[in-house]
């Protein structure tokens, strides 16, 4: 791969199989051999951590003057010098909150600014946009696509008016940066030309992630010219929900007759026992097309449990970690995965109370927090007024004044995760003195300052919780993945083709992340406990939870069915959690559903006004008989009763016979 620079290459590399080193190794030899200028070259990423790591190992190839940049930070650049260029004005604002002009365009068209509908509506915008689909489209592209009970039609008209307030407010989100970028290269030739001299070499990373509009700008970047090199895996493909098609990879050699196809299967990471456990999930057979081959030798085979319920999965994920730290795993090699952030509490407490020290990854980047700003901020003052001063003691002092303390504090929340930033900074500037003699305060500013612009976040010295998606990219000596059932993985919202396979795919994920110790559970809690259906051939016989134990205490407030603490205003108006597996007269619902349509259609009103679909799923399980049945569930006031519940209450008895 390092040597093919005279055609287009696609590498189809597999998860563990040093893609990253690949692509370096490729630009750096190129930059040796007098082939790349490393100023004229651009790798491209989706994420500021693949970038910041990209930047940080070319640079330890010597490699420094290349440019590794995520594809949103690479065109913001050329968007900000060339607008005034090409307008005579400065480019846009970024707009910093664009929930609030969502909200505000669904209350214009809707009438209600809901949070769960206005947080579907977002996250649909920004699929409509990277999937180059207009407001005009928005509706003949959109069937069998649901948000939140609009119909396509409100879908579309909330999009145009969402475009209105945004123009009004001055001010750009984070698609339109690639939009205008595309725009500035298709319709400006003497732009197209100074950028296409400027990047003549280019590298992109997780090609599996492209979006119709990245992939669209990426090509407008290259514009036609061999010296591209993109890389990815297809079994890796879990982010269509944000517009991301694996099809831009897998038909890149097609849309480039001299293509040169790269396939990499040989797995640098994991043991034998865990990729054959993860080839599995993917059913695939040794040998077949994609399937990992391993390298390293023989390890633990891993193992499959159930639990009763939520909590005692998590005292066995505890004890479990607790015994690979024991066996000499550092607490920074082990990691628990689970499918949603609700399943990351009691996880927390289970380790509080385990004293077990844990760190939560989230989507928010370490040098972006407020109180890590804020320290480097202060230590970078210190450091100016006294660079040869020891940067241990001027870092304590600085921490210190903005109130950290060397013990963590009680409980959870925010006030945890500011006293883990510091405590992670400090471990940094402590490990980086100790491994370089003579650093002074001046030194360690400089060395951080280069570590934020890489974001190149340190390792805390603790067990990372995670989401399935947020690990992604990620390895630990150990993983647990809890919460392998029905219902979570695969989702309740993804029991068809396509978003099926992605579930599939996601779990696949996980089960790379492990290089040797790998744990996978589940609990009754929160409905049956039915392992999922991609572990099923791979659990042993005999491995089952017993029933959960039920409460009637705080009934409003706890699941009826696993007697779990309920979180949102949807679940508390089943009284269960919206995941809780219960039977229900499916055919009852999809009744409800068509008879809402048609009063929300005659009405001329949102269906989630009438009754949303958690109310109609509370209606199909209580199948109640007259307006006092209907009055006991939640949610349901005398109004809503007024005006619907005759209608809702002819279907059932209608579907009774």
């Amino acid at each position: 791969m390092a040597t093919l620079l005279d055609a287009p290459v696609v590498v189809l590399a597999g998860a563990g199989t040093g893609k990253t080193r690949a692509i370096t190794h490729r630009v750096a030899n190129a930059v040796r051999e007098g082939r790349y200028d490393p100023a004229a070259t651009l790798a491209i990423t989706f994420t500021t951590r693949a970038a910041g790591e990209m930047r940080a190992r070319l640079a330890g190839l010597g490699v420094r003057q290349a440019q590794a940049r995520t594809i949103h930070s690479a065109a913001l650049r050329q968007c900000q010098y060339f607008w005034p260029q090409a307008y005579g004005v400065q480019f846009p604002r970024i707009a910093e909150n664009t929930f609030q002009l969502v909200a505000r365009a669904a209350h214009h068209v809707l009438g209600s600014s809901d949070v769960a509908l206005v947080r579907d509506l977002d996250s649909e915008i920004g699929w409509a946009k990277t999937s180059n689909v207009t407001p005009a489209r928005y509706a003949e592209v959109a069937a069998g696509r649901s948000v939140g009970g609009a119909a396509p039609a409100q879908v579309a008209a909330v999009m145009a008016q969402y475009e209105k307030l945004k123009l009004a407010d001055g001010s750009v989100d984070f698609n339109d940066i690639l939009m205008c970028t595309a725009v500035l290269l298709d319709q400006h030739e003497e732009v197209a030309a100074t950028i296409r001299s400027t990047y003549r070499h280019f590298v992109v990373d997780e090609y599996q992630d492209t979006s119709a509009l990245q992939h669209r700008l990426i090509s407008l970047w290259v514009d036609g010219r061999d010296d591209v090199c993109v890389v990815g895996d297809r079994f890796q493909a879990i982010h269509s929900f944000a517009g991301a098609d694996p099809q831009y990879l897998t038909g890149f050699a097609a849309e480039h007759e001299r293509a040169q196809v790269v396939r990499l299967t040989r797995n640098y990471r994991s043991t034998p026992e865990v990729l054959t456990a993860a080839n599995r999930v993917l059913q695939l057979r040794p040998g077949a097309p994609g399937a990992l081959q391993p390298t390293r030798p023989s390890g633990p085979a891993p193992t499959f449990s159930a639990a009763s319920d939520e909590k005692q999965e998590a005292a066995a994920v505890v004890a479990w970690l607790a015994g690979r730290h024991a066996a000499g795993t550092r607490w920074s090699e082990l990691a628990v995965l689970y499918r949603i952030n609700a399943q990351a509490p009691v996880l927390e407490a289970a380790l509080s109370d385990a004293g077990i020290p844990y760190t939560v990854r989230g989507t928010e980047r370490f040098y972006d927090r407020a109180e890590v700003r804020q320290a480097m901020g202060e230590f970078g003052r210190a450091a100016a007024a006294e660079p040869e001063g020891a940067a241990e003691s001027l870092l304590d002092a600085v921490l210190q004044r903005l109130g950290w303390k060397p013990e963590p504090p009680s409980g959870q929340g925010r006030q945890r995760e500011r006293w883990e930033s510091m405590t992670a900074l400090r471990t940094m500037v402590v490990e980086a003195v100790a491994g370089h003699e003579g650093w002074t305060a001046g030194d360690v500013d400089g060395w951080l300052r280069e570590r934020a612009s890489w974001q190149a976040a340190p390792v805390a010295a603790a067990v990372t919780l995670s989401t399935l998606h947020a690990a992604k990219g990620l390895e630990w000596d150990g993983v647990a993945i809890v919460g392998v059932r029905e219902g979570l993985i695969p989702f309740a919202m993804s029991q068809e083709e396509p978003a099926l396979s992605e579930e599939r795919r996601l779990l696949y994920v996980g089960f790379t992340r492990a290089r040797s110790d790998l744990r996978i559970s589940w609990a009754a809690s929160r409905g049956a406990a039915a392992r999922s259906r991609f572990i099923a051939d791979q659990v042993p016989a005999g491995v089952a939870a017993p029933r959960p134990q039920r409460t009637t205490s705080a009934r409003s407030r706890t699941c009826r069915v696993c007697g779990n603490q309920l979180h949102t205003a949807a679940e508390r108006k089943l009284s269960r959690h919206e995941d809780c597996e219960v039977d229900y007269d499916e055919e009852l619902f999809e009744e409800l559903r068509r008879w809402r349509k048609q009063v929300a259609d005659d009405a001329k009103v949102p269906a989630f006004v009438v009754f949303t679909d958690a109310t109609l799923l509370a209606i199909a399980e209580a199948e109640p008989t007259d307006e006092a049945g209907l009055l006991q569930l939640p949610g349901i006031g005398r109004s809503k009763v007024t005006k619907y519940g005759l209608g809702a209450l002819e279907v059932i008895r209608s579907h009774r016979g």
